[in-house]
Order: structure tokens, then C-alpha cells, then sequence
């Protein structure tokens, strides 16, 4: 009979280890199966968390050789396929280890308070009466409220991963947006100026959020239309949105970017003299010229068509 083999990145509250668990492949199992069966036939020390088996609770994330997924409904046969009869299970990235593949959602859950993901009623609403809502303003809002916090979004974020003080988890922003575009909601404003505060314009667009979302939902064009919004309000006294807007008077007026001056209206002289040895670099290996200076691109009429197109659509 085959054999496959689980290598479990394993922490007893002090230290790291790995430790592997071989037995016997069934057909159309999944991921969780596996790590059940090792707790009920091999160690029952070993923990993980899991409850609805159903892809609802989100309980059950963990990383299968590198990459985020969730356990209960990932099936086996089709790992195996994919990377062989030897998984390395681990737990998800950029949340505190409790113990094995058990991680601390404190921490997280904290931050999407600090983000009021919650609904403020508008005033029209009572207690009595309740927050109706017509069938196609909810539809607005129905990817948003698939999100189980799994944490996959989180696990593979390049910027969370680089530095998680300064930005919240993708899965924060896309809680925001639901209750932005919920037309019962009166707090717009003050939920946006709470993520600006909080690295909204620092996402490094990997786009692993949305791959790795079993969901199949998109917390990065989220964090695209929450910055749209962001400049629409007026919170426009930031690098992020300043580079937006930088980036978009340069391809309105010429359809190319003044990239020499494009650091400056972005972070300030200030700011954009502290890049000076990374512009300097990128002048002696010819990837840009301070003192070229082009007229507009063939086809720019098409562009500024284009940008009137979509700003006319958005009335």
C-alpha cells in the first residue's frame, strides 16, 4: 500500500523541531484527514486547530510545502500529485506559534477593532425597526462576507512578512471595505481615516492574498477601491496618495511617467533626498535619465479618452 509521509514543523512552547508521521494513503481524503489521523493513531500529542470540517469555521489553515491552504478542504490526492508523497506541514505565516500548527488570533483580532470593522447604523435605523436592506445593495457586499478568517491572506502577505507595523492583514481591509459599501453604514469616513493610519497605501501588490484566498475573494482590489475612496475624501496628505495622483497627472498630461520627478511630488524634497544613493545607482546602470525630458506618447488623444471615459462612468 502507498505511503505518504507528513513532515509537521512541530513548537513545544520553548523550541522549534520537525517531526515526520508515515502511513497508509487513502483515496479522496483531504489534508485535515491526514493530520486527524496522525493525532488518532500516531501522536496524540500533536495539535492543530479544526471544527466545522466544512470550509466555513476558517479553523483549519495551515501551509502545505510553502504554500497557504485550508486543510479541510484541500484534498490529499491532488497535494500529492502536485508535490509528491513527502508534505511539510507548517503553520500559517506571520501569526505567533501557541504550539505545532496552533497560531495566536489576539493579536489579529485586536486590529480589526482598531479598524471599527463593525456596522454603524445610520440614523434612520431603530432598535425596533431593525437595518433592512434591499436584495441588491446586499449582493454589493456578498464576497466581502465570505471572508471566515482563515488567516491564509494574511499568511502569505509579502508586506506583513516584511514588516507587520505598520499594515494591517488583507482580510482587515477587506472587512472595512464590506462595511464601507454597506448602505446601512454611516461611518464611512472615520473607517477610512483609521486605515489610512494604518499603512493602506503600503501594500506591495503580490497579489498572494488573492491567490491564496480559498474563498476566492480579493482583499487587494479591496485595498485598491479603499484607496480610490481615501483620495475622494480628501485624505490625500500622504506618499501613497500623493504618488497616485503624481502617477496620474503624468500619464493625463503626457501618457508617460516623469519619473525624475516623480519621488519628489510623492515624498516631498525632503523625502526624496533620502532616496539619493537608490537614484543614483539607478542613473550609473542607465535605468534612468534625470535630464531626458520626452514630449507626448503616439496615441495620447486614445489615452485621455480613455481617463474621461472612466471618470464619466464614476458620476
Amino acid at each position: 500500500m502507498r505511503q505518504i509521509t507528513y513532515r509537521i514543523q512541530r513548537f513545544d512552547g520553548v523550541k522549534s523541531f520537525e517531526q515526520e508521521y508515515s502511513f497508509p494513503h487513502q483515496a479522496g481524503k483531504t489534508i485535515l484527514w491526514g493530520l486527524i489521523a496522525i493525532k488518532e493513531t500516531l501522536d496524540p500529542t500533536l495539535a492543530f486547530t479544526a471544527a466545522c470540517r466544512s470550509a466555513v469555521c476558517g479553523a483549519c489553515a495551515v501551509r502545505i510545502n510553502g504554500q497557504a491552504f485550508l486543510a479541510c478542504e484541500t484534498p490529499l490526492d491532488g497535494i500529492l500529485d502536485r508535490f509528491g508523497n513527502v508534505l511539510t506541514i507548517e503553520p500559517i505565516q506571520n501569526f505567533k506559534v501557541i504550539r505545532d500548527l496552533v497560531v495566536d488570533w489576539e493579536p489579529k483580532a485586536r486590529r480589526l477593532a482598531e479598524a471599527k470593522t463593525w456596522l454603524a447604523p445610520k440614523d434612520e435605523f431603530t432598535a425596533k425597526e431593525g437595518c433592512r436592506q434591499a436584495a441588491a445593495d446586499f449582493k454589493k457586499i456578498t464576497g466581502q462576507i465570505n471572508c471566515i478568517l482563515c488567516g491564509a491572506c494574511a499568511s502569505e502577505c509579502s508586506k506583513l512578512s516584511a514588516n507587520a507595523n505598520d499594515f494591517l492583514e488583507p482580510f482587515t481591509y477587506s472587512k472595512v471595505w464590506k462595511f464601507i459599501a454597506d448602505t446601512r453604514d454611516k461611518s464611512a469616513k472615520e473607517r477610512v481615516k483609521a486605515i489610512v493610519d494604518k499603512g493602506l497605501w503600503k501594500c506591495m501588490h503580490c497579489v498572494e492574498c488573492a491567490t491564496k484566498c480559498p474563498k476566492g475573494l480579493m482583499p487587494n482590489m479591496d485595498i485598491s477601491r479603499l484607496r480610490q475612496l481615501s483620495i475622494k475624501m480628501g485624505y490625500t496628505d500622504n506618499p501613497g496618495a500623493r504618488h497616485a495622483l503624481a502617477f496620474l497627472q503624468d500619464v493625463e498630461a503626457t501618457g508617460r511617467l516623469n519619473e525624475t520627478k516623480l519621488s519628489v511630488r510623492s515624498m516631498g524634497l525632503l523625502g526624496a533626498m533620502t532616496k539619493f544613493p537608490f537614484a543614483l545607482r539607478l542613473v550609473r546602470r542607465g535605468k534612468l535619465n534625470p535630464l531626458h525630458c520626452s514630449g507626448k506618447v503616439k496615441g495620447h488623444e486614445q489615452i485621455a479618452a480613455i481617463l474621461k471615459a472612466v471618470r464619466e462612468s464614476e458620476r
